[in-house]
């Protein structure tokens, strides 16, 4: 019965910051809407953008819930990243391997970091942020070793993957009384089905629970008899994927590869999972949660870009702001759970 009663109340806490993370997008966005109205906003393209240009950050950013979720963190995902562009320029325009070639090494790319981040982790039990530091520095040095300069990816058939377009039934009207349809490209429908699949594989397989049980209490976890280190192992190669994957997709946006390439990106991906309600310490989490902190960052930028006079750099000030705001609130309810017991 205390176990059930404290579930619940994990839950709880869980709903709250998920719907302190929903009204906050929404006010953001509406807001926007009302003032920038005369500037598109409102656009129907305007909100789809939000998925169109921060795909690939949407993909990483379910892998880091993965991880954060057992109370691990991997900061390499923006070296990964960049890797994975250089990698896939320097083979197909470079090399001249073969596009499905190219983007099945640029996977086993991810895959390859979160087998020995993994291993290191969950078997030889040192710390995820010592290890992926290693594993960031790792990486981007390999980018470097590749190539120092920028190589355009001219792959034919890459760019007609990049340039494709689902329209769909709604959209806008230019000046010219001209229907303009709304479109997404294939980027997003991968990113959103990576959402879906993630949030059925944490709330309704045993996978999932496991990483929940692993993050609310280890101890308790290993006394259940379940295999901790087996299950963090598989959740650093599920984020190593998923780093690769979302690397894929920011390449399919940016058509390139260069040393200086996704430069933050593990902070916007650790922010958007944080400001989605995913618990630093572990035991809380949802995707669905990190898709909104990562419109919530999206809208971020846009509102700056539509405004037009601010520097690109207040994105970071205010994503740091939110943050240090989401960390208080997780530190208040973590608060009042041990009052609780």
């Amino acid at each position: 019965m205390k176990a059930n009663g404290m579930q619940k109340k994990k839950m709880t806490g869980n709903g709250f910051l998920l719907l302190i993370t929903i009204a906050l997008f929404a006010v953001m966005y509406i807001a926007g809407m009302i003032i920038f109205a005369d500037k598109g906003f409102a656009k129907p393209q305007m909100f789809l953008n939000l998925f169109v240009s921060n795909a690939g950050l949407l993909v990483i950013a379910c892998g880091l819930t993965i991880v954060m979720i057992t109370g691990g963190i991997d900061i390499s995902v923006g070296s990964v990243t960049a890797l994975v562009c250089m990698v896939l320029a320097d083979l197909m325009e470079n090399k001249g391997v073969n596009t499905y070639v190219a983007v099945l090494v640029a996977l086993l790319i991810g895959v390859a970091f979160g087998v020995v981040q993994g291993f290191l982790v969950a078997y030889l039990d040192i710390q995820p942020f010592i290890v992926t530091l290693a594993g960031m520095f790792f990486g981007r040095g390999m980018t470097a070793i590749i190539s120092t300069d920028m190589i355009s990816i001219k792959n034919e058939l890459f760019l007609k993957w990049a340039n494709f377009r689902f329209y769909m039934p709604f959209g806008s009207t230019n000046k010219k009384g001209k229907f303009i349809p709304a479109y997404i490209p294939p980027t997003v429908v991968i990113a959103v089905i990576v959402v879906i699949i993630i949030a059925v594989l944490l709330k309704y397989r045993k996978f999932g629970r496991k990483l929940y049980a692993i993050g609310g209490n280890r101890q308790s976890a290993l006394m259940m008899g379940l295999n901790v280190k087996r299950t963090m192992f598989q959740a650093y190669v599920l984020d190593g994927f998923l780093a690769g994957l979302g690397g894929f997709l920011f390449c399919l946006n940016s058509c390139a590869g260069f040393v200086e390439q996704a430069k933050g990106l593990e902070m916007d991906a650790i922010s958007s999972a944080v400001i989605g309600g995913t618990l630093l310490s572990g035991g809380v989490g949802t995707p669905i949660g990190t898709l909104f902190g990562v419109l919530i960052k999206g809208t971020i930028s846009s509102l700056i870009t539509t405004q037009g006079t601010l520097s690109s750099w207040w994105v970071r000030i205010i994503l740091s702001l939110l943050l240090c705001f989401f960390i208080v609130i997780q530190s208040v309810i973590a608060s009042m759970k041990k009052k609780a017991k």
